[in-house]
């Protein structure tokens, strides 16, 4: 409660509405984010963040490496994510010690900014695919899904990313299922086809925040 309480007082302050995107690995969410950077939202990627909050030097750098050990850490000294995903993918404690230790750390960061960004008076999108997980969700005034099909996620990554099929489903299970995301959702995007039938859901979904709705359908 006391850590909600301290997102809170990062983020209030301001009309600008906070939308938290989210959705699980393939799901399109950082080419919705995109989108919505282009007709004008002011976004916040909950990853990057997640990358300098155990950066070389940091509190969050020391943490990590106390709980996994110096295998975790790359030649030039960096946090070597595909080491750490091997092993927080492959075990559901370890998976939780590091949620444990990151996203305290990331959640402030997000509110911090929030702050920063109210003054701008734009819409704000926080991408974050743990958004709901995280505990996140009093930084936020509503939650946009993007959700596609399991195989369709599979097939995704596995084109983009240097990750093997197996992988990628560990990865998948290891997140909120959809089902479970979308009773949470004030609007889902769905992407499962074209990218053109994706921005135009984006769009109308856009124009539905800058009326003052929440959205609905996909």
């Amino acid at each position: 409660m006391r850590v909600a309480l301290r997102y809170r007082r990062l983020a209030m302050a301001a009309p600008s509405p906070v939308v938290g995107l989210t959705g699980g690995i393939g799901s399109g969410k950082s080419t919705v984010a995109g989108i919505l950077a282009a007709l004008g939202a002011h976004v916040i990627d909950a990853d990057k963040i997640g990358h300098e909050v155990y950066r070389p030097g940091t509190d969050g750098f020391r943490a990590v490496v106390d709980a996994f050990g110096p295998g975790v850490v790359a030649a030039d000294g960096t946090i070597d994510r595909r080491a750490l995903g091997a092993i927080v993918f492959g075990d559901a404690a370890a998976r939780m010690r590091l949620n444990a230790l990151v996203h305290p750390l990331i959640g402030v960061e997000i509110g911090r900014r929030i702050a920063a960004a109210r003054p701008e008076g734009r819409p704000i999108v926080i991408e974050a695919a743990l958004l709901l997980e995280a505990g996140w969700r009093p930084l936020i005034d509503r939650v946009w899904l993007v959700s596609v099909s399991r195989d369709t996620a599979i097939a995704r990554v596995t084109a983009s990313r240097a990750l093997t099929r197996e992988e990628v489903e560990r990865r998948i299970d290891s997140q909120m299922p959809d089902a479970a995301r979308r009773g949470l959702a004030d609007l889902v995007i769905e992407n499962d086809g074209s990218p053109a039938a994706l921005r135009v859901r984006v769009e109308e979904a856009w124009r539905s925040l800058q009326a003052g709705r929440p959205g609905s359908g996909a």
